[in-house]
């Protein structure tokens, strides 16, 4: 009876575990369509010291000021895309000039490709972790906290004093859905914990059980 007990409990564990990483796969798969819809803009900071920082900020400002004329006819993420890698070389020299001119001699480098980020807050929304197209300018070595925006659609033009977008939901339903923007508003932990967490209590019961098994052999 015991014996039974445990392969009933066995596959009705199992069956959960399957569900939830079930829908956590389809939840992966669909952040990954709200991530190919958008790109970033990242300035990394030489470091965290007071000065480096405000650097950044006055980096941040002179390159959204530059761009946003650059953008102002963008209608598609690929016209966006497209203007930025043509634009590198420039969004370059407009940063170390700006570095010149505050008598700083950091070098700069600006990549604009796919890479990974932490989850982050954008005014009430939570964009989970993963990989998102980005246009990364990086300030000496980089070691510095990072500030951020959605360049498309053009969100870091809306608010760049504050630095978060006032309205960025209603912004964002220019290529977002509202089951998307839901989503995000809704995001909490990125799906990738949760399913290391499900993945470790299955081997935690797995385990459990089979020494269950031992015992009654």
């Amino acid at each position: 009876m015991k014996y039974k007990l445990l392969i009933v409990s066995l596959v009705l564990i199992i069956s959960i575990i399957y569900i939830l990483n079930s829908y956590l796969t389809a939840q992966e798969a669909y952040m990954d369509g709200i991530r190919d819809e958008i790109i970033r803009f990242h300035v990394r900071a030489n470091s965290d010291s007071e000065e480096d920082q405000a650097l950044k900020l006055k980096v941040r400002d002179k390159i959204l000021k530059e761009t946003k004329y650059l953008l102002k006819e963008s209608k598609s993420i690929d016209e966006t895309r497209s203007i930025m890698k043509n634009n590198l070389d420039n969004i370059k020299y407009i940063a170390q000039k700006v570095l010149e001119d505050e008598g700083e001699n950091y070098n700069v480098n600006v990549t604009f490709g796919i890479e990974r980020f932490p989850t982050r807050k954008y005014g009430n929304l939570v964009f989970p972790a993963g990989e998102y197209e980005a246009l990364v300018v990086e300030i000496g070595e980089g070691k510095g906290q990072n500030w951020w925006c959605v360049m498309f659609p053009p969100l870091c033009f809306v608010d760049i004093t504050n630095g978060t977008p006032a309205h960025v939901e209603e912004d964002l339903m220019e290529v977002l859905s509202e089951e998307e923007i839901n989503s995000l508003l809704a995001e909490k932990n990125p799906p990738v914990v949760l399913k290391s967490k499900l993945v470790e209590l299955f081997e935690k019961t797995k385990n459990y059980i089979a020494n269950k098994l031992a015992r009654l052999n």
